[in-house]
């Protein structure tokens, strides 16, 4: 009898337990993966067009990030004075890039768009060194712990992704 004969005869879970091969299924997410992107206003007033959602601010950006969900390492709701904002924590390689360009760019506005949506926008009032950048959104307070929660496990798998590729 020949070879092919054989797995004519093998039951049909056989075939299909070795169609699937040896990979194992991806964990089951329980976030959903987000772009985080940071983008310097334009000067002139050209650039891409920003409007916030509930101010209706709008800004020219320039359509290149500076930085993006790869650069942070911690997203958290914290309370400052003026109510409750997004605090991102950059990794030591964006917080270096970032450090410079505080610096010369100073009185520009920084925008966030969270999935290409405008989220929110501040003015870079002094250089930046320790890689924490606070962002107030233009978002109901109600939703923010669960954007927090989610903006958290996608970065922190970012970063697990980036760590297996080194």
């Amino acid at each position: 009898m020949s070879a092919w004969r054989h797995w004519a005869l093998a039951p049909p879970w056989l075939a299909a337990l070795l169609l699937t091969g040896c990979g194992s299924a991806p964990a089951p997410r329980d976030y959903v993966p987000m772009a985080v992107r940071f983008h310097l206003e334009s000067t002139g007033g050209e650039g891409v067009p920003f409007t916030l959602p509930r101010s209706g601010v709008a800004v020219g950006l320039n359509p290149r990030p500076v930085l993006t969900e790869a650069d942070v390492a911690n997203v958290e709701l914290v309370q400052v004075d003026l109510g409750r904002c997004l605090m991102f924590q950059l990794t030591p390689a964006a917080t270096r890039d970032f450090y410079r360009l505080s610096v010369t760019h100073q009185g520009r506005r920084l925008a966030l768009l969270l999935d290409g949506a405008a989220a929110g926008v501040r003015r870079i009032d002094g250089a930046i060194a320790d890689g924490v950048v606070y962002m107030f959104l233009e978002r109901p307070d109600e939703t923010l712990p669960g954007l927090v929660e989610n903006l958290k496990k996608s970065t922190a798998a970012v970063q697990r992704e980036i760590a297996r590729k080194k």
